[in-house]
């Protein structure tokens, strides 16, 4: 299953490219919700890319937002220097104990607080970055992304968060189910709903994989060996942004949830050759800009035109990397 993708998250490149109409409140209500939830200690998380195509507030609206994204990082900034602080203090007693006797919990003290530090060293250079990089884009599993959809004929990009909550859930619920992708061969039963109704488009350039050690290698388990896990990192031949079909649903929130949200789960179909090859069983499945407008406006009565866009599929050969082991 895609886990992993790097999407287009500044929302900016939407109206420039297809002349979409941002749905800005829902963006706001959004950023209003991430900064409730940090204040009673949770995290609702959103990519770098999205926070900073907010930066040169063009609106009431945006200005508010970005009031909001520096606050946020404000706070995340003087928790990260207190951290470092904390473990630079606990890294020089450590050594100071090792010079007079080698214990291994100074040894690990010296170890876990040289990491800690270089993480949160790591996060205050990404807080105070201005210039993007590629990685800005990049979601996981319960993050929010922009997503196109096809409003009474008008193109709108909303946020929407990458895990779809379908009919009839509650929050509590949603670990059980993997519903950030949607299986082709499941829209007659799971989205049955969804498939020919809730259809939306979010572009994206890169995708990533959880994929067992040995089946990367094409060859089984050793007796007594343990399951290792790696990450592949998948791009696309020629290098292109694809236009990756997607299903969505409107809900209802719970407790001090947003009221209402949108969520999306990225459709996934059996892989290319060279996927497969690498060891994973599912691909994205990215449509051509030909056929994206029909995807938007999808009809109920003809599935079968649904399908044979999923079909004719824009198909690149896609390169991969192991981006790193599992630890």
């Amino acid at each position: 299953m895609c886990y992993s993708t790097q999407c287009w998250a500044h929302w900016r490149k939407y109206q420039k490219e297809f002349g979409v109409r941002i749905a800005i409140r829902d963006f706001a209500l959004l950023y209003g919700y991430k900064r409730r939830a940090a204040a009673a200690g949770k995290k609702v998380y959103t990519p770098k890319g999205l926070d900073d195509s907010f930066r040169d507030p063009q609106t009431p609206e945006e200005a508010e937002i970005w009031a909001i994204v520096e606050e946020l990082n404000k706070a995340t900034a003087e928790a990260k220097q207190r951290e470092f602080f904390e473990q630079r203090t606990r890294h020089v007693e450590a050594e100071r104990k090792l010079q007079t006797k080698v214990t291994k919990k100074a040894q690990n003290d010296l170890r876990v607080s040289a990491n800690k530090m270089k993480d949160a060293r790591f996060k205050l250079d990404e807080l105070a970055r201005v210039e993007p990089k590629a990685d800005d884009g990049r979601i996981f599993d319960m993050w929010w992304a922009p997503v196109m959809v096809l409003e009474a004929g008008e193109l709108v990009v909303k946020p929407m968060r990458y895990h779809c909550r379908l009919d009839g859930w509650h929050a509590g619920m949603e670990g059980n189910y993997g519903t950030y992708n949607a299986r082709r061969d499941s829209f007659a039963t799971t989205w049955k709903k969804q498939f020919g109704y809730q259809h939306g488009i979010m572009l994206m350039n890169r995708f990533y994989e959880n994929v067992k050690l040995h089946d990367y290698q094409q060859r089984d388990l050793r007796p007594g060996e343990p399951e290792e896990n790696m990450v592949l990192e998948f791009r696309p031949r020629p290098d292109h942004d694809m236009l990756v079909a997607c299903l969505w649903h409107h809900s209802k929130g719970f407790g001090d949830e947003l009221p209402e949200f949108y969520s999306f789960a990225i459709i996934t179909d059996e892989p290319p050759p060279e996927v497969a090859a690498a060891g994973h069983n599912r691909c994205p499945v990215p449509t051509k800009r030909e056929n994206m407008m029909a995807w938007l406006a999808p009809d109920p009565a003809r599935l079968d035109l649904l399908q044979a866009i999923l079909d004719d599929r824009d198909r690149p050969f896609y390169e991969h990397e192991v981006e790193k082991r599992a630890a």
